[in-house]
């Protein structure tokens, strides 16, 4: 960025993620996060977050408005048109406020019978909706849905481990249905997490996000139990709804899980026991 150049603002940052710059102004702020990597991943976490809220809410605009909603404006009919639709307005900003801050509310129920405010409360939702948003992002993308495919697993085992300063070696699930496409590396709350791409014949796809930074994975409890939704001593595998995506994640020693598909509950509980059979010892 020419020095001359007028500082890049934090509502600039925003404005970029919404492109409602100036081709010139994007270009300076485009030029400026280049060599500001922290700066960059900031600004690509506030870009999947629009991305996340608009899969959870776009498909609420095309909803008939209840009737029981109609019922009471009738009742209002006195209202004046602008007094009306300000009430609404204020209405649906409510209701987006409410569902960016709670998403984890609409129908999560975990395996062993707590309520979602109970599930929620025991294990944060930010790490299942980061894996949900991730899933969404990069699974229908056909020409670049991995960094590095699985005809080089090898090498892919071996970057991500180095980047995660851990080892990262993809599961196979061809047993329930998918094979691995590849995998790329992303960035996580406050650290990087890995991201395995999966299909399945149908060309459905499935996607398993690793982390292994505990401030990352939050309070959610230490081991998991079996990917058949039963809970042992300590936790179980727990589900969580972003949108369209359905998510079980889980935590296994410093390693927290996340598999998300648009598929149902019963068949992401039993890819998930296939993969903790691999990477864990599963109580059984």
């Amino acid at each position: 960025m020419n020095p001359q150049q007028q500082p890049v603002t934090e509502a600039e940052l925003h404005a970029y993620v919404d492109a409602q710059l100036t081709p010139e102004r994007r270009q300076d702020v485009e030029d400026w996060l280049a060599t500001r990597p922290l700066e960059a991943q900031r600004v690509e976490r506030y870009r999947l977050q629009k991305l996340a809220l608009r899969a959870a809410f776009d498909p609420v605009l095309a909803e008939p408005v209840p009737a029981h909603l109609q019922q009471a404006a009738q009742l209002r009919a006195g209202w004046s048109t602008q007094r009306v639709a300000a009430s609404l307005a204020a209405g649906v900003a409510i209701a987006l406020i409410g569902g960016a801050a709670g998403w984890g509310l609409r129908g999560a129920l975990a395996p062993n019978g707590q309520t979602a405010a109970t599930a929620i409360a025991s294990a944060p939702s930010a790490f299942a909706q980061r894996a949900a948003v991730a899933h969404a992002v990069y699974s229908p993308d056909l020409r670049r849905s991995v960094e590095i495919d699985a005809a080089h697993e090898e090498q892919l085992s071996t970057w991500l481990s180095r980047r995660m300063g851990a080892p990262m070696k993809p599961p196979h699930l061809q047993a329930v249905g998918y094979s691995l496409e590849g995998g790329r590396l992303l960035p996580g709350g406050r650290g990087p997490v890995a991201q395995f791409m999966y299909r399945a014949e149908s060309g459905a796809k499935l996607t398993l996000y690793v982390s292994n930074d505990v401030a990352d994975i939050g309070g959610a409890a230490s081991s998991a139990g079996r990917g058949d939704g039963s809970a042992t001593a300590t936790t179980a595998f727990r589900f969580a709804q972003q949108g369209a995506v359905n998510v079980f994640y889980w935590v296994d020693g410093p390693f927290g899980y996340a598999l998300s598909a648009e598929a149902d509950r019963a068949t992401l509980a039993r890819v998930s026991d296939e993969v903790y059979r691999q990477i864990g010892s599963a109580p059984r």
